[in-house]
């Protein structure tokens, strides 16, 4: 299976299509940054916010990188269906990583930061724990929200780009505040609020089990639906 982790990553690096989340981060994120200084907590919340669709995006393109035929060739040669769809959601995660660590480095190479937080704003180590948190914890439910609108599931490019924005979408509204269906949707704008207001160790917890169990929720349906589609 890591041999087949690491065949999807080449392929998805020598396509060139890396190039299309990577430009997008740059700019969604110098865009941001540019318009001033943060507390690092709010900066990083936010910034993982607007990485949710890209981290999902990038899974799409990772997962539509391999043709049909190779793909049900990676089955036959694994000798299970299960792993060939679990080393595609890992490659995903593993793509993710590097865009993670840009959005970290980043908003200090851009000066973004306020290294002296104002008088009640939570401390810079906090807001950088914080910050670094959110980013991780976006990144599984949007491998999962990829793979559900990747080719392999939707069997059309058009389709998929509608299941991903719709996705992106729902998110965003059934995480807005008061929302009575909050947990149908990935936590995405829940952790952008904590990420304001600091480190806070029992909603830190509360919001991974979310993410989690959403994410989990998702690969189930990824995995079902796949397994009709191989």
């Amino acid at each position: 299976m890591t041999a087949l982790i690491r065949m999807r990553l080449a392929g998805y690096v020598r396509t060139g299509r890396f190039l299309a989340p990577l430009l997008t981060c740059l700019l969604v994120l110098g865009g941001f940054y540019g318009g001033g200084q943060a507390p690092a907590g709010e900066a990083y919340g936010v910034s993982a916010l607007l990485l949710f669709p890209v981290f999902a995006w990038q899974t799409k393109l990772l997962l539509d990188a391999e043709p049909d035929v190779q793909r049900r060739l990676a089955v036959v040669a694994l000798g299970s269906a299960r792993r060939e769809r679990a080393a595609g959601l890992l490659a995903a995660v593993v793509a993710a990583l590097p865009l993670v660590v840009l959005a970290l480095v980043l908003p200090w190479v851009l000066a973004g930061i306020q290294v002296h937080p104002h008088p009640g704003d939570p401390t810079l180590g906090s807001g950088i724990a914080v910050g670094l948190w959110a980013h991780l914890v976006v990144v599984a439910p949007a491998v999962a929200l990829g793979g559900l609108a990747s080719r392999a599931v939707t069997r059309a490019f058009g389709t998929g780009a509608v299941v991903l924005v719709c996705g992106v979408v729902v998110t965003l509204v059934l995480g807005l505040r008061g929302s009575p269906v909050w947990w149908l949707a990935p936590p995405a704008l829940p952790v952008t609020r904590l990420a304001v207001r600091g480190f806070v160790l029992a909603e830190v917890a509360k919001l991974t089990a979310h993410a989690a169990v959403w994410t989990a929720a998702a690969v189930v349906g990824y995995s079902r639906v796949r397994r009709w589609r191989i």
